[in-house]
């Protein structure tokens, strides 16, 4: 078991969310950067989808209560276990009694705290991970506060001294601009030619209105050719919408399933944590890609995760040994 000693609701227990509840109106959610809580899993012999904790607000503290071997991953922060400074991408054993304290950010925006066994918070709808839209999932529906104590799976593991990290994570958008991949959407051809090319030209800044919904960018408005009306329509993760205003919105984790306003894009799905890992004020720039293109970048993406949840005992050859940070 875990105490949490920092309250902020945007700190929340995540897994890999709903999607197959999306047609009964439940957002998909789950983490914003998979590919970080699915890496802390794999650290541990978790299955790459356990219940972790995602880290947007910081500094982030919490007290074992039980000896446990935990992972650390995705941005990367000032680290420490007691006064054991920890590199990112890290997994170590922690005695009971110890606390581990996130700090200030160095690089990306969100941190993924996974535990030997998982998070055994109740499952709904068919995952663990915190909806803070609709009160449901993770730790009573809300984001984490101090005094929570959450449980944790039964121990598997058995760590070496000092932990290990694997040599290779994945690439984190430097702060001041993120490139993403995206095909044109539905609704790509209402827009005037001029809008279209910018739309794929210019930078968009992540304005401060940017939540696990969806981030509002800003940059010269796109205009549309026509004001044909829409009937509200399905959208997912990464959808890119344009309101009235003429500044995209990109839809994110926990968007709503139906929206009225036109589309002009959709950023692939493998480029979603690189806007997760994206701070206010970073410039967002958007390359247009083709389906073919598209499906082998996703089928890539799976190949490397296929390479990563090898068995555990097999994983251990790509692991790099302790070495204290400086």
């Amino acid at each position: 078991m875990i105490e949490i000693l920092t309250s902020t609701a945007l700190n929340t227990v995540q897994d890999f969310g709903r999607p197959q509840a999306m047609s009964l109106g439940v957002s998909w959610g789950g983490a914003m950067d998979r590919s970080a809580l699915a890496l802390g899993n794999i650290l541990l012999g978790n299955p790459a989808d356990a219940a972790g904790i995602e880290v947007a607000f910081f500094p982030f503290r919490i007290r074992f209560l039980e000896e446990r071997s935990f992972s650390i991953t995705g941005a990367q922060c000032h680290a420490s276990l007691d006064n054991l400074s920890l590199p990112a991408n890290w997994a170590i054993t922690a005695k009971a009694g110890q606390i581990l304290t996130c700090g200030a950010l160095e690089k990306g925006c969100r941190v993924y705290i996974c535990v030997e066994g998982g998070l055994d918070v109740p499952i709904v709808f068919g995952a663990r991970a915190t909806d803070l839209k609709a009160a449901l999932g993770g730790y009573h529906g809300r984001g984490l506060q101090r005094n929570d104590h959450i449980p944790c799976g039964p121990r598997t593991l058995s760590l070496p001294a000092g932990g290990y990290g694997l040599t290779c994570p994945p690439p984190l958008p430097e702060r001041g601009s993120v490139t993403v991949h995206a095909l044109a959407a539905a609704e790509y051809h209402d827009f005037t030619p001029e809008s279209r090319a910018r739309f794929f030209s210019q930078p968009w800044r992540i304005t401060s209105q940017a939540n696990r919904a969806g981030y509002r960018l800003e940059g010269d408005p796109l205009r549309r050719a026509s004001d044909r009306e829409l009937f509200s329509h399905g959208i997912m993760p990464g959808t890119v919408q344009i309101p009235p205003s003429g500044q995209p919105i990109i839809q994110l984790a926990d968007a709503n399933t139906m929206g009225g306003y036109p589309k002009i894009a959709t950023v692939i799905e493998s480029d979603l944590r690189l806007l997760a890992q994206a701070p206010i004020g970073a410039s967002v720039f958007f390359h247009e890609i083709d389906i073919d293109a598209a499906v082998q970048r996703q089928r890539d993406t799976v190949r490397q995760f296929q390479d990563n949840t090898m068995k555990f005992s097999e994983l251990r050859g790509s692991l790099i040994p302790w070495k204290q940070k400086k």
